[in-house]
């Protein structure tokens, strides 16, 4: 098969591919969410398997504490949540109206003298701001909202997403040597090292980032109540949760905490400032410590690109693409670096006679990569 007809088939695989998911992803949520359990437990079965277990028993122990940690998570939070989001849907109004009054009057003095415009014309510009605003963050939650209303119901979710997750997690080893058998011989080794370096960046970055998330939604939400903030459990964990998007969670916790801060606290400064510590510690806990720890330097993934890569699947695909977005962000990363290196290995690039390679991104140019190690070996840890 010549080169064209190889680039043409893959292209093309991809189209049908990205057309699949478009039609059909008001039904993926359940499946993918399955897919991506099974994914994320599948070193946990391996192991158990290693320590003399059946792969049954691994998958049917596995699942059962998963599902069961699961629901008394959300038999503790949830009614404690629930209450808050209530209660804050309903005050935010009021909220909005009194930063507004706050800003204007409080500060107003100073801003006037320094933007030389008038009270009543600072008060209507600042009560569109934050109209706008308010506007913006309802329009955003009512999309993601429509966009997985039909998603999120019970059966989906807890029902069909177990069973979906059992069974992929109960045939994971063969379907992957399914899969591996259909590869094409001749580019065998280096699809499989390409294969390797997806798993090892989805994985570092999947799994490490759950934890982070984790970590900071309980930091946040017991640093926020500690200090009183009204709704400050409901914050904490809505900033940990967002904090897989780079510095989004963080901004939007710290903007809404600090709204809320100004209106139950002001003029006491220091609670408001304690609020804003919180965020900066989060903040510095983060880069400095459970990202070099748990995610590691090595997944390739830039800010920037995994930012554009969640807009643009929640766009193309809805809340479906949005959990996507990461793993493909990922695996296109791969792909990318090993485009350049055969790039950088041929005439087009050194102006010579050079060959294309079978390298893959961190090869010697010219090397023939080895075969990867046993995949469970590969994303242990």
């Amino acid at each position: 098969m010549t080169l064209k007809r190889q680039i043409n088939f893959w292209l093309i695989s991809f189209a049908l591919f990205a057309l699949f998911v478009y039609l059909f992803s008001p039904i993926l949520l359940p499946f993918v969410a399955g897919m991506a359990l099974a994914y994320l437990l599948d070193p946990v079965a391996d192991r158990l398997e290693a320590l003399g277990l059946p792969r049954l028993g691994a998958t049917i122990v596995i699942l059962v504490l998963f599902v069961l940690a699961f629901v008394l998570i959300l038999l503790l939070l949830l009614p404690i949540l629930g209450n808050q989001l209530a209660a804050f849907l309903e005050a935010f109004p009021n909220l909005i109206s009194s930063l507004q009054e706050l800003i204007t009057s409080g500060f107003g003095s100073r801003l006037f003298e320094m933007l030389g415009i008038g009270g009543n014309e600072l008060k209507a510009n600042v009560g569109s701001l934050l109209g706008e605003g308010a506007g913006w963050i309802g329009g955003l939650l009512k999309s993601v909202w429509n966009g997985g209303q039909a998603l999120l119901s019970v059966i989906s979710l807890f029902v069909v997403t177990p069973v979906v997750a059992f069974y992929l997690l109960l045939d994971w080893d063969r379907m992957v040597a399914k899969i591996d058998g259909w590869l094409p011989r001749q580019h065998r080794d280096t699809v499989r090292q390409l294969a390797h370096e997806m798993d090892l960046a989805v994985a570092g970055f999947v799994r490490g980032q759950v934890s982070v998330c984790f970590l900071l939604g309980a930091f946040y939400a017991i640093g926020l109540a500690a200090v009183g903030l009204n709704f400050g459990l409901l914050i904490g964990i809505g900033a940990g949760l967002v904090s897989f998007i780079p510095y989004v969670g963080a901004t939007l916790g710290l903007v809404v905490s600090l709204g809320v801060a100004l209106v139950q606290f002001w003029p006491d400064w220091p609670m408001v400032a304690a609020v804003l510590a919180i965020f900066a510690v989060g903040q510095f806990l983060e880069g400095n410590v459970l990202q070099p720890k748990l995610v590691g330097n090595n997944v390739g993934l830039h800010p920037v690109w995994l930012m554009f890569a969640l807009f643009a699947f929640g766009y193309l695909f809805g809340f479906v693409g949005m959990l996507i977005a990461v793993p493909a962000a990922a695996m296109i990363g791969v792909l990318i670096r090993f485009v350049l290196s055969q790039y950088m290995a041929s005439a087009l690039y050194t102006g010579e006679g050079a060959v294309m390679t079978s390298g893959v991104p961190g090869d010697a140019v010219g090397a023939l990569p080895e075969k990867p190690k046993k995949k469970v070996e590969s994303r242990d840890g």
